[in-house]
């Protein structure tokens, strides 16, 4: 009779965080085999290529070992700041020159096909869509413009040709919804 061991340390989310903040490899390779993919999957969405999505995504967990002492649990959870990190990496990414000046000469058909479906099997593939298929259409469709697809509040106004305060205030009371669904 063989017995396997499970040697994989399992931790609760303040052990990881403190594991972390000592530096431990064990601690920081859990938190990349636990958080990666959905991480992936966000920057995904908002990349919309997978070769600069693995790269932010080295990126993210870089400044995540970098920056673990910022971390503060009474702001979040660990999964709502690594979020934010990969979401701002992402954005700050498709704003940079490099990028803007990389994609003036693509093909057009890169911009055609996809996009939408790259939001929706994204937002499956990490258990979101059942969580915003909840929303009101306007709200879903201000929270897939911002988080999943990287536009600033300024534009959603100008894409949806409504009030910037208007998108302000539909995008939060989304964010409270969904808050209140993942509860």
């Amino acid at each position: 009779m063989q017995v396997f061991l499970n040697l994989t340390p399992s931790y609760s989310e303040h052990e990881l965080i403190a594991a972390l903040k000592d530096r431990d490899n064990e601690a920081f390779q859990y938190l990349y085999d636990h958080y990666s993919g959905s991480l992936y999957s966000i920057i995904l969405q908002i990349v919309q290529d997978t070769t600069l999505a693995n790269d932010v995504l080295q990126d993210v967990f870089v400044n995540v070992w970098r920056r673990i002492e910022t971390y503060d649990p009474t702001k979040g959870r660990l999964f709502t700041w690594l979020l934010n990190i990969s979401r701002n990496a992402s954005i700050d990414l498709l704003r940079s020159k490099d990028y803007v000046n990389s994609r003036k000469n693509r093909e057009l058909t890169d911009s055609v096909y996809g996009i939408d479906q790259v939001t929706q099997t994204g937002t499956d593939s990490i258990g979101l869509s059942k969580f915003l298929a909840k929303l009101r259409p306007d709200h879903r469709v201000l929270i897939e413009l911002a988080y999943f697809k990287g536009y600033t509040h300024e534009e959603i106004a100008h894409i949806e040709d409504i009030p910037l305060g208007t998108v302000k205030t539909r995008i939060r009371t989304a964010l409270l919804q969904l808050r209140e669904y993942l509860k």
